[in-house]
């Protein structure tokens, strides 16, 4: 498979379109963004990672994604002028403004809001129709189903319909899972596409007792794969869910199923469509996300292209792997619907011959709202989330999630957790999902659950030794930037409230965070206990819903903390994946 420059096309011009308005229009120049040139005879769509925002959102990229060891200054450890540079990307464009956080607030105001199913299902019927009728296949990489408040009220119920409506045909999974199993069947059970994972296998004692599987000779779960006739040609698309959903999350959604990368059984199946079912290309659906993804190419023969999710790494250019039986493509398309992956493939008898990609930014303001799924959202809001509209608080700053160590909507729900519960420090994860608020944007509860809208959201306050919450740091630490991409489980690190440290990433494991001191400036005593406040515990835990607590916090009126992250890091000054903590 062969690879030109030519092949990939970014948007970099699309800013001049605009000429000197203020925003983009939408005119008959503007949308010819999404006129892609013909190419190949199968095109497979792919978004991932939409976390359940139905509507257009402001999300800002990380200004502080580091990589370490073999994965420094590669892709997708890049921000700011390093990922311009890397990509061909011209600063002060549109795709600048997608791809990165450089002036995200000025780049806010020229460009808008990116994503809403009603603009993908406008941008998905065109590229559909541009290919024709029976060429194409819309893919979707998992965590679909959550990440608002109505979805979690309804258990991802409303993400299956609007999915049908969009013509999502196969899906893989990862928050899918943390809704049980019994919601999770019945969620599939309304869903017209195919949820795929071949990583996914009963425990033994499920398997004992004859518990539902789709293969109960093997044990797995799901189906881990299907085959599609496009253009004459069999296309196989293989589903690979999060390998550490019993790990990241309470077992007990999941008890009767292991999970894991299983690579072994990957290449089993992977040789097992090649030869029997004597498929043309192979397409890899994945949550593993994407360092996982490119040492699992270098590991697994016979795929052609992996399409990825999890890490939410919004990646122009698909990365080549070299491997024992040729080359892998690994792509990733980035989160909340801001991105629309366009995979054109030039199908051969046995092989993929040529292939060309595209990660167009979805720039709402571009695309006209498609008249049946908007009113399909219009319809949930109605009646499920009219009462969550109301304002109840200004944002203060740009307020955002995204970035290795801490973002200002980290520090805002980690002092709602020490004012609410009354604690010396706060804990908070470090989600990549939660949209990101303007600066003077009013805030509603829909904003409060975009940051929070999990099944296990209960607060805790207990007592911790310094030295435990250390290990915390080192743990969470470890899984962040191990440099085996293998024991990397996604997600960013811990948020702390009351707290300061320094981390030294390039350590090794037990060592990387030092200098640990609260606001006081008091060193943190490794003996002594502390008043911990924190939320989404894999335990269960009986205290206030995390959104009652920041919603209290919010209401109250109390002037917000703007002091800076305290955390310094060492080891990195030359490191592209860092901009600023900032």
């Amino acid at each position: 498979m062969t690879i030109r420059r030519r092949d990939f096309v970014t948007l970099a011009g699309a800013a001049a379109l605009s000429g000197a308005l203020p925003r983009l229009a939408r005119s008959a120049d503007t949308v010819s963004v999404y006129d892609l040139e013909r190419f190949g005879n199968a095109r497979i769509l792919h978004m991932t990672d939409t976390h359940a925002q139905l509507r257009p959102v402001f999300f800002r990229e990380p200004s502080v994604n580091l990589g370490i060891g073999a994965m420094a200054g590669k892709p997708p450890h890049l921000v700011g002028k390093a990922f311009l540079d890397r990509f061909g990307i011209r600063p002060d464009s549109a795709d600048a403004y997608a791809f990165t956080s450089v002036e995200f607030e000025k780049g806010a105001g020229r460009f808008g809001k990116l994503g809403g199913f009603a603009h993908l299902k406008t941008l998905i019927d065109r590229l559909r129709g541009d290919v024709g009728s029976g060429r194409s296949l819309l893919l979707d990489g998992g965590d679909l189903w959550q990440g608002s408040g109505l979805a979690n009220a309804m258990q991802g119920a409303d993400m299956v319909e609007a999915a049908n409506l969009l013509g999502i045909e196969a899906m893989t999974g990862h928050w899918e899972f943390t809704y049980g199993e019994k919601a999770l069947r019945d969620n599939l059970a309304r869903f017209k596409g195919e949820f795929l994972a071949q990583n996914v296998f009963l425990t033994e004692e499920a398997a004992f007792n004859d518990a539902k599987a789709f293969d109960p000779a093997t044990g797995r779960v799901f189906k881990p794969s299907l085959i599609r006739e496009i253009g004459g040609y069999r296309v196989a698309v293989i589903g690979q869910a999060f390998p550490y959903v019993p790990i990241a999350h309470p077992k007990r959604f999941t008890p009767d199923w292991k999970f894991g990368i299983r690579d072994d059984e990957l290449q089993k199946l992977v040789d097992r469509l090649r030869g029997n079912d004597k498929v043309d290309a192979v397409i890899l659906l994945s949550h593993n996300g994407m360092d996982v993804d490119l040492k699992l190419a270098g590991r697994v023969t016979g795929i052609d292209v992996i399409l990825g999710g999890h890490t939410h790494d919004a990646v122009p250019q698909p990365i080549a792997i070299a491997n024992s039986g040729g080359v892998t493509l690994v792509t990733n398309a980035g989160s909340n619907g801001k991105f629309m992956g366009v995979l054109d493939l030039e199908l051969a008898k046995g092989k993929v011959a040529d292939v060309r990609y595209r990660l167009l930014p979805v720039f709402s303001e571009l695309l006209k709202p498609d008249a049946t799924m908007q009113a399909l959202i219009d319809g949930f809001r109605v009646r499920s989330a009219a009462d969550w509209s109301d304002k109840i608080a200004t944002a203060d700053r740009l307020l955002y999630r995204r970035g290795n160590f801490s973002g200002t909507m980290d520090q805002l729900i980690c002092d709602a957790l020490r004012g609410g519960l009354d604690a010396e420090i706060a804990l908070s994860p470090g989600f990549r999902w939660g949209t990101t608020a303007l600066a003077g944007q009013p805030l509603t509860m829909e904003d409060v659950f975009a940051q929070t809208a999990i099944t296990y959201p209960a607060t805790y306050l207990q007592t911790m030794t310094g030295g435990q919450i250390k290990d915390i740091l080192e743990d969470v630490c470890d899984n962040l930037f191990n440099t085996d991409p293998y024991y990397q489980q996604g997600g960013d690190m811990v948020r702390v409230g009351g707290l300061a440290y320094t981390c030294t990433p390039a350590e090794n494991a037990g060592k990387r965070i030092s200098d640990l001191k609260l606001d006081s400036g008091r060193k943190l005593d490794a003996g002594k206990r502390y008043k911990v406040a924190g939320w989404a515990s894999v335990n269960e835990q009986n205290g206030a819903p995390v959104w009652d607590v920041i919603a209290r916090h919010l209401r109250s009126g109390k002037p917000q903390n703007r002091q800076a992250p305290g955390v310094t890091i060492k080891g990195v000054d030359d490191n592209p994946g860092m901009m600023g903590l900032g």
